[in-house]
């Protein structure tokens, strides 16, 4: 559906007509650009802006099927960036992304949601409060749509590192770290990281390009020069997401590695302590199994202190093993 459309001139607002070639051809007019914002639109929405915009094909079937990696394509009359907003539920533990494709070039811009996260409505009511850096052009639009989205990176790794700093307390806790599920709790954690690092990764060369940095900072069409500025700050703010990207991914092995190590540990505890009950257990089976075969002569069977000296004998042992095992840690 399209969910805005808007001329912009000077950095003022102004509704645009219906039509949107009318549109394209009084912003071009006045010197502004208009701005078409659509959620998840059909086939025949979309067909409407891609004839109109004269839109790659490729972008507009890639805008249409969603699902795709943050990357940033150069077509002949268009740029087409694809971003991947991520929200991240602290109850479940569990992160969830949607995507923006945004289609820039003379005098328009138009942006393509798909999933409930991430809406652009604020935006774009935050880029009409500052005139100034929407008289920009639609370079602006560009620019508003992935700050925002990795701004809310940073926020989302601010959480993911406070709920791992929990989870690593309960894996180093005395009883904590044993529970059954703590493993499949640090793997899922694993896992969401895993799906914020898919968000974030690739997205790095799409921003390199954008702010002009590195050997593929250059030649990048619809961009101005004096907008690069602003796109290297958002190229700053997402080499910080992925570092910390990259530091939890390494914390979560270090603690699925320490909590597999001390599983072990106390399986070992536990098998040495079944030895040695077991070890206990077996010296008075021995010498009741000796004194119990049915032999006519054997040491001791007619004497009258038979019994409860074998009963001390037994228990005399009990004893030293059991003084034995304790100083050896094994009970």
């Amino acid at each position: 559906m399209i969910v805005d459309c808007a001329i912009y001139r000077e950095g003022q607002r102004s509704e645009g007509p219906e039509d949107f070639s009318d549109a394209l051809d009084e912003a071009r007019s006045a010197g502004g650009f208009v701005w078409i914002g659509l959620h998840e639109p059909t086939a025949d929405e979309f067909d409407l802006v891609s004839q109109e915009f004269s839109l790659h094909p490729l972008a507009v079937e890639d805008a249409l099927k969603a699902h795709q990696r943050p990357k940033l394509e150069v077509y002949d009359d268009s740029l087409f960036l694809v971003l991947k907003p991520v929200a991240y539920e602290p109850r479940s533990d569990t992160v969830s992304s949607g995507e923006i494709m945004i289609f820039l070039g003379d005098s328009f811009a138009v942006t393509v949601r798909h999933g409930e996260g991430a809406p652009l409505k604020a935006v774009r009511s935050r880029l009409e409060r500052e005139p100034e850096l929407l008289g920009k052009g639609p370079t602006a639009v560009m620019y508003a749509v992935a700050d925002a989205v990795v701004d809310h990176y940073l926020d989302v790794a601010t959480e993911l590192q406070t709920d791992l700093e929990e989870l690593e307390a309960e894996v180093f806790s005395p009883d904590g770290g044993g529970s059954r599920h703590t493993a499949s709790r640090i793997y899922n954690f694993k896992r969401q990281i895993l799906e914020f690092r898919r968000a974030t990764g690739p997205l790095a060369m799409p921003m390199t390009r954008l702010a002009g940095v590195g050997t593929f900072g250059s030649g990048v069409p619809f961009v101005e020069d004096r907008a690069r500025p602003f796109f290297r700050d958002v190229h700053d703010h997402l080499t910080r997401v992925n570092e910390s990207v990259e530091g939890l991914d390494r914390l979560v092995s270090d603690i699925l590695s320490a909590h597999l190590a001390q599983m072990s540990v106390r399986q070992n505890d536990d098998m040495r302590k079944i030895s040695a009950w077991a070890a206990m257990a077996a010296v008075p089976t021995m010498i009741a199994g000796v004194y119990g075969m049915n032999f006519e002569h054997m040491p001791e069977l007619r004497w009258g202190w038979s019994y409860p000296a074998v009963i001390v004998v037994m228990a005399l042992l009990e004893v030293l093993l059991y003084r034995l095992f304790k100083r050896r840690g094994w009970m």
